[in-house]
Parts: C-alpha cells; sequence; structure tokens
C-alpha cells in the first residue's frame, strides 16, 4: 500500500501561514491586546524588581507607618512596619509568577506524557484515569498542609502543592486530545507506514495537541497565582520577611480599618494578573479555534 505524504515544505509553508493567521486574529482582538500587554508589562516589572524597586523589601521606616498613597517618597503608601508598598508589591508579583510558573511546569512536565498515553494505550488508560481519581479525591488545601508539614512552608513547596493540584486537568484535556487526534486519517497512515506508537506520540500527536496544551497552560497560570495567594495568607507559602502578595493581605488584614490600601493594593494586582490570564487564554483559544477559518 502506499501512503502518501506531505512535501515538508508545504507543511512548513503552512504552518508559517498558520502562526500568521493566529497572530492576525490575536491582534484584531483589543481585549487579547489590553491583556497581553498587561502580562508583557508585569513579567518586565516581576524579573526587573530587584533593580526597579525604590527600596529594600526589608528596610522599614517607623517615622512613616501607615503612610498613605501619595507620601513622598512612598508613592503607594507604607505599612504597618514603614516599608514601601510598592517595592513589596512589586517583589510580591515576582515571586507569585514564579510559583505559577513552576506550578504550571510540574503539571505540564507530569501530566502531559501520562495524557497522551492514556488517550493512545487503551490498557493505560484504565490506570491513569484512577490515579487520576486518586489525585482529585485529596483536597489542594488538605495536600499543601501535608506539604507543608513534611517539609515545611517555603516558594517551592508551595509550587509543588499547586502544580500537583492541577495534574488531573491536565491528564484530561491531553487525554480528551488524543483521543481525537488517534481517530484522524494521518494518524492511521503513520501506523499503516510502519511508525512506532512512540515516534507518532512525538511526531504526529504531541505538535497536533500543542495548541490545546498551551491554552491549558494560560489559564491554568491564574489559578496558580490563586493558589499561591492562598497559602501565603494561611501562612503555608512564602513566609516573611520574603514579600509575597498572599502574605501582605494577611498581615494588612489587622489594620484593614487604619490602612485599607495595604489591603486593597495587593489584592487589586492578584485579580489584575487573574484577569489578564483569563482574558488572554479565552482570546488564544478562540484565535486557536481551527473552526474560526469559517466565520
Amino acid at each position: 500500500m502506499t501512503v502518501l505524504s506531505v512535501p515538508m515544505a508545504d507543511t512548513g509553508t503552512a504552518s508559517v501561514t498558520r502562526r500568521t493567521r493566529i497572530l492576525r486574529r490575536l491582534r484584531r482582538n483589543p481585549l487579547a491586546v489590553v491583556s497581553f500587554v498587561v502580562l508583557a508589562l508585569a513579567a518586565l516589572v516581576a524579573v526587573l524588581s530587584p533593580w526597579l524597586a525604590p527600596y529594600a523589601v526589608e528596610q522599614t521606616d517607623f517615622a512613616h507607618t501607615f503612610a498613605p498613597p501619595g507620601t513622598p517618597g512612598h508613592v503607594l503608601g507604607t505599612d504597618d512596619l514603614g516599608r514601601d508598598v510598592l517595592s513589596r508589591i512589586m517583589l510580591g508579583a515576582r515571586a507569585s509568577l514564579e510559583v505559577a510558573i513552576l506550578a504550571v511546569a510540574t503539571s505540564l512536565v507530569v501530566g502531559v506524557p501520562l495524557g497522551l498515553a492514556a488517550g493512545y494505550f487503551r490498557a493505560w488508560d484504565a490506570v491513569i484515569s484512577r490515579f487520576t481519581d486518586l489525585l482529585l479525591a485529596f483536597p489542594f488545601l488538605i495536600m499543601a498542609v501535608g506539604l507543608a508539614a513534611i517539609r515545611g512552608a517555603s516558594l517551592t513547596n508551595a509550587a509543588v502543592a499547586v502544580g500537583i493540584a492541577q495534574i488531573p486537568g491536565v491528564i484530561r484535556v491531553v487525554r480528551s486530545d488524543t483521543l481525537r487526534l488517534k481517530s484522524l486519517d494521518f494518524v492511521a497512515a503513520a501506523v499503516v507506514d510502519g511508525a512506532s506508537d512512540l515516534w507518532v506520540l512525538a511526531r504526529h500527536i504531541l505538535p497536533n495537541a500543542t495548541s490545546v496544551i498551551l491554552v491549558q497552560a494560560t489559564v491554568a497560570i491564574p489559578t496558580a497565582i490563586l493558589g499561591e495567594a492562598v497559602l501565603s495568607f494561611l501562612g503555608l507559602g512564602i513566609q516573611p520577611p520574603a514579600p509575597s502578595l498572599g502574605t501582605m493581605l494577611a498581615t494588612a488584614q489587622q489594620f484593614a480599618a487604619r490602612a485599607p490600601w495595604a489591603a486593597v493594593l495587593p489584592g487589586v494586582v492578584i485579580m489584575g494578573l487573574a484577569l489578564a490570564f483569563n482574558v488572554f487564554g479565552d482570546a488564544l483559544r478562540d484565535a486557536l479555534d481551527p473552526k474560526g477559518d469559517r466565520r
């Protein structure tokens, strides 16, 4: 049997055309552009925060405790110890993004191979599905408390806890897309042509599932940011005096009536980051949707 294959040059041209079409769709979506700009600025500030922050995060000024926003030298005011709120928010956002990236990377490294195996190998599907149910049986906070009790509360352990909680979602999304791709003609043609299972997964299914994985990662990041904030708020994540948006909220709640800005501003940053990631994830999903070509 002769199996027809698409020339590499045509495949490369089609890939470039598809990328151009996706970028054009994103540029035409105002919400996608705005959310991307917000995320780009947040990432830039997070990376450069050690040099951009006007004060050291542990620097105190007891003569100016609870200084309101607009105070000379403290644009966003100070907290109960006279620490600059702007500096702590900048470095706290850096910590939140670090946890989010580590958590999502952990979930992808574990979840993507398991999802591919569950969708492609029927013998492994039941085993991996039961493993997914087992992970879902443990509430996120209980898992985080267990890790904190065993290994101590830290940024790394918070990222691991959030990442483990996101593994079942990644497995299910990748499994579903693998089942869809497995039934398509180009996969059947590769199998008939004598390609091994590993080759089919690596060269045919995984590249075509990349868009789904990318969207899942984009949507998972805001969940990870909120998860880190919750853990730090409860004392299970990043520990003082290291800055974190969650620890800033936990500390500021005691003085919410006297200095509401110390609690409101970190909350606004958390909400803004989560909203920007969600909006951009939705726009990216729409841009990657092949059905959009017909509209």
